[in-house]
């Protein structure tokens, strides 16, 4: 599995497993035992998605030593501001069954984020977090923090798809040394994207699945991936994107494809951060 290298010289899987949607406790624990003994070692969780104890619990299940894991979590508008934001770290690492984090993230640009990066800075400077970061920064809300603090976000996590693929975001993040990391980076199948004739034109000149030439055409712009699903098989395939590459003809052929619109969240729509407050009152979640 290849490594990036983030602008603190810690390491970081150019692949990993997220489970973002995945409410069934018990389904949520098997998947990711399941993706451990695969071979993923980058896990993705949010504090948000009510499964941090499902993920500890698998991973205390499966045997895989801690410090071959890259653990990632992140914190929720509920839990921004300096001393909610230390709790929350607190809190996560409970029920992940860990004393410390490979990455913590600020979940949304949202509340009280700067209250938030002070205690994260604070929780790395004293070893508990090996790298922080942040999710859904657009531009100007990503210059300003960097403006305004001493550490620069090791990962900026995103948005990041055929349809929407933000290259100018993308030369930027690399100007100030953000790793971007593409969350749903299938977008969850919208607007046709598994079936879409240009994208399954490539797969089937390289004999690999339109969902293998997605998360390729990501790597290969220099982005962390972290694809979801709770099928072993689909797990199996996503990793088998390593033993080829896209060629520049076909890079440019998807580039074709970008929307230059959010597909799945847009941070300055007010419905939108409507929405995301009111999941706050709203998780769906079995238990484990």
């Amino acid at each position: 599995m290849p490594f990036v290298t983030l602008n603190n010289g810690v390491k970081m899987p150019q692949e990993g497993f997220g489970v973002f949607q995945v409410t069934d406790l018990e389904q949520c624990k098997q998947a990711v035992k399941d993706a451990l003994n695969l071979g993923y070692r980058l896990l993705d969780t949010a504090s948000s998605y009510q499964n941090e104890e499902a993920v500890g619990a698998a991973i205390k299940e499966s045997g895989v030593p801690r410090q071959e894991l890259f653990l990632t979590t992140k914190a929720y508008m509920q839990e921004m501001g300096y001393e909610k934001t230390k709790e929350a770290f607190d809190r996560s690492c409970k029920k992940l069954g860990t004393d410390y984090l490979d990455l913590y993230l600020i979940h949304m640009p949202l509340a009280d984020y700067y209250g938030a990066w002070r205690a994260m800075t604070e929780l790395y400077q004293a070893g508990r977090i090996r790298a922080i970061g942040v999710c859904n920064f657009l531009p100007d809300r990503l210059v300003d923090l960097c403006f305004n603090t001493d550490i620069v976000p090791a990962v900026n996590q995103l948005e990041l798809h055929p349809f929407y693929q933000r290259a100018d975001e993308l030369a930027l993040l690399k100007e100030y040394g953000v790793q971007p990391e593409a969350w749903a980076p299938f977008a969850e199948g919208m607007n046709g994207m598994f079936t879409n004739p240009v994208l399954s034109a490539i797969a089937e000149a390289h004999g690999k699945t339109t969902a293998q030439v997605i998360l390729r055409w990501n790597v290969q712009r220099g982005v962390v991936i972290i694809p979801k699903s709770v099928h072993k098989e689909r797990m199996q395939q996503n990793l088998a994107i390593w033993d080829f590459a896209l060629t520049d003809a076909e890079m440019q052929q998807i580039a074709s494809l970008d929307l230059g619109r959010p597909q799945m969240l847009d941070t300055r729509n007010v419905k939108e951060v409507r929405r995301v407050y009111d999941y706050l009152n709203n998780p769906v979640v079995t238990s484990l």
